[in-house]
């Protein structure tokens, strides 16, 4: 084998990514581990064409399975393979009009504060900050940012006596392109509550290799 050989065999690590259902499959599979049936109703595909997309990416070694009775389970093989993810949106954002384009559309927060990981860290050690995951309670089980309180976007408006008032409210989710924490942001300063964005997610934790709570 020569050296065409080995940059075609890295080349099919590109392809696999090449489309965008088996990005949102790999970013929620940062989240932790998920059954098929799950991934299929998240990124809203039909059974059989998320186990198809889940073939492409378990070929190349981006993503492993195990069987439980009847049921398969994926998961990353790494945190390389979040971080992967974490550079290609970074180059397309960067470099790519088009990219740029589809996500200010996607997530317009020109009117939200955004906090970076030292600033957090430092708000947590403080304790001027609460630090508010709105995934799914599964995905929170799974690994969460240190410090943070579950309470999924969906019963975030009937929770919110639990978060307690004049305290700055901090939300993320599953990455940097996670829509959850933006709706969360914008009901939390509806009722006159301090809120504000995390600029990262779940992804970006792990492509960095920090280790989540469980």
């Amino acid at each position: 084998m020569g050296k065409t050989d080995l940059y075609d065999a890295i080349a099919r690590t590109g392809k696999a990514l090449a489309h965008g259902k088996r990005l949102e499959i790999i970013e929620l599979l940062a989240q932790g581990e998920h059954p098929v049936q799950e991934l299929a109703q998240a990124v809203e595909l039909k059974l059989s064409t998320a186990s198809a997309h889940l073939q492409v990416l378990r070929q190349t070694g981006l993503v492993t399975a195990r069987a439980e009775g009847t049921r398969i389970f994926y998961r990353l093989t790494g945190d390389d393979v979040a971080a992967l993810m974490t550079v290609l949106c970074r180059v397309a954002d960067t470099h790519q009009a088009e990219a740029a384009a589809a996500r200010r559309s996607h997530l317009d927060h020109d009117d939200i504060r955004l906090v970076g990981r030292q600033e957090l860290l430092a708000s947590v050690a403080q304790g001027t900050a609460l630090v508010l995951d709105v995934r799914p309670a599964r995905e929170y089980e799974a690994g969460h940012l240190p410090g943070a309180v579950s309470i999924p976007l969906e019963e975030l408006a009937e929770r919110l006596d639990e978060i307690p008032e004049g305290t700055e409210v901090v939300a993320y989710c599953r990455g940097r392109y996670c829509v959850l924490s933006h709706e969360a942001v914008r009901l939390l300063r509806a009722h006159g509550r301090n809120a504000a964005l995390l600029e990262e997610g779940v992804l970006e934790w792990r492509s960095d290799g920090i280790t989540l709570t469980p």
